[in-house]
């Protein structure tokens, strides 16, 4: 059996499904081609074991023998330092990486979160809070623009920084909050045609819809 095991819900809601962020994480093994396996904490009852690996309730975490990780950009940061294939050895090309993947956490998805929030639950323009969010949404978005036209990905080759921002940006997509971006848009096209995401998704949703 594998080391590496990754640890998501039992099950979620159908809306969510497919964006929960352990694919991120199966994404990045898939594409390392790391041995793993999955395994289930439940949704509905959170307790002290699932706290003493995630203090904030949430998943996923990954297991790697005696280390426990959380957090979706520390999961990615580890498996890229396990695999060339995530994270080039060149020191200025990883510095580049881990730059971008900072940038889709702190940048991109801290300002697209709560557009996304809003307009899952049916608010926008009626929202007060609106005007501001789209707005700061817009900006990160105008700014990522032309750095998605210039080039094929983020850091030279396919690496973590990708499946980081990718995943950011696909849930923006499927809220048509990309109309706007073709250069995003058809970046996100060409991450998710990749065939480790397709299995990553195909393998999330099976997970949950096997809990129904």
């Amino acid at each position: 059996m594998s080391d590496i095991v990754l640890v998501t819900y039992d099950w979620v809601p159908e809306m969510p499904r497919g964006h929960v962020r352990d694919i991120r994480a199966r994404w990045a093994l898939e594409e390392a081609g790391l041995a793993y396996r999955v395994e289930s904490t439940p949704f509905r009852d959170r307790g002290a074991e699932h706290l003493s690996h995630q203090p904030f309730g949430q998943i996923p975490w990954l297991v790697d023998g005696d280390l426990s990780i959380f957090e979706s950009g520390a999961m990615l940061l580890h498996l890229g330092e396990k695999s060339e294939v995530l994270m080039p050895v060149d020191r200025k090309a990883r510095a580049e990486v881990k730059e971008w993947l900072f940038a889709a956490l702190n940048s991109v998805e801290a300002a697209t979160q709560h557009w996304t929030l809003l307009k899952m639950m049916g608010h926008d323009e009626t929202n007060p809070a609106w005007a501001f969010i789209d707005s700061f949404a817009t900006i990160r978005l105008q700014r990522l623009e032309p750095v998605l036209a210039a080039r094929e990905w983020l850091a030279g080759s396919f690496s973590v920084a990708d499946i980081l921002m990718a995943d950011v940006l696909r849930i923006v997509d499927r809220l048509d909050g990309l109309a706007a971006y073709p250069a995003a848009k058809a970046y996100v096209a060409r991450a998710t045609a990749r065939p480790a995401f397709k299995k990553a998704h195909a393998d999330q949703m099976a997970h949950f819809a096997a809990a129904d």
